[in-house]
C-alpha cells in the first residue's frame, strides 16, 4: 500500500467558508437581468462549479445569451471582492492544520474551481499561502471540476502518484474530480470540519499504520 506524501485541498468550502459569497455575487449581476439561482438549486447542482460552467448551465436552461457570459463573469468577480475583503479572515484550526502537516513533512497544494486572482486573494487574507508549495485555478486547466483535470495536473506537479494523496473535498463535484483521478478522499461539510486530527485520522486510516 502506498504511504500518503501529499495533501491537495479544494478552497471554497474547506479552507475558506467562501460559497455564500460566490452565490451572492453571481445572484447580484443575474438579477440585473431578470434571472437568478435558488438556494435549492444552488447547493444541489451549481456550488462548486466554475463560473463559466454555471453560466453555460443558465444559457442552456434559461436561454441567456452566450454573449454576455464574458460580461457577467467579469462582473461576478468584481461584486466578489468586497465580500472577501469584508469575510475573510485568519482561521486558527486551519492555520495550526497545514503547519502541522507541513512540518510533519506532508506537501500541500489547493486545488480550487475559482479563478487565479480570487484564490490568491483569499488565501493571503487567510495567511494560508506559506504552508503551500502552490494552488492551481480554473484558468489552470481546459475542464473545471467536475473533471479530474486539475487533480491529475496537482499531482502531477507534486510528481506524487494519485494513492499517494489526499484529497479534501467539500461538494459532489469536487468529489466526483478526486475519485475520478484516483486520490484518497477526504469530503468534509464546511471549513469547521478541517482540522489537523481529522486530517491525520484520515491519513493514518488510509496508510493503514499507527503514525
Amino acid at each position: 500500500m502506498s504511504r500518503i506524501r501529499g495533501v491537495i485541498f479544494d478552497m471554497d468550502g474547506v479552507l475558506i467558508d467562501a460559497r455564500e459569497w460566490h452565490y451572492q455575487a453571481l445572484n447580484q449581476i443575474l438579477v440585473q437581468f431578470g434571472l437568478a439561482i435558488s438556494r435549492e438549486d444552488h447547493l444541489e447542482e451549481f456550488d462548486g462549479l466554475p463560473t463559466r460552467e454555471k453560466l453555460q448551465r443558465l444559457s442552456a436552461r434559461y436561454g441567456l445569451p452566450v454573449e454576455l457570459h464574458g460580461f457577467i463573469n467579469e462582473m461576478k468577480q468584481h461584486y466578489t471582492v468586497p465580500l472577501i475583503h469584508q469575510h475573510c479572515w485568519p482561521v486558527f484550526e486551519h492555520q495550526y492544520a497545514l503547519a502541522r502537516l507541513q512540518r510533519d513533512g506532508y506537501r500541500l497544494a489547493v486545488a480550487s474551481n475559482s479563478i487565479r486572482n480570487s484564490i490568491d486573494t483569499m488565501l493571503t487574507r487567510a495567511h494560508l499561502l506559506p504552508y503551500l508549495e502552490f494552488f492551481l485555478s480554473n484558468e489552470d486547466v481546459v475542464k473545471g471540476k467536475p473533471d479530474p483535470e486539475i487533480y491529475l495536473s496537482a499531482m502531477h506537479r507534486l510528481a506524487l502518484a494519485p494513492a499517494e494523496c489526499v484529497v479534501v473535498e467539500d461538494n459532489p463535484h469536487g468529489v466526483a474530480a478526486a475519485r475520478a483521478a484516483g486520490a484518497q478522499v477526504l469530503r468534509v461539510s464546511d471549513p469547521s470540519e478541517v482540522t489537523w486530527s481529522r486530517v491525520q485520522a484520515f491519513i493514518t486510516q488510509c496508510d493503514g499504520v499507527e503514525k
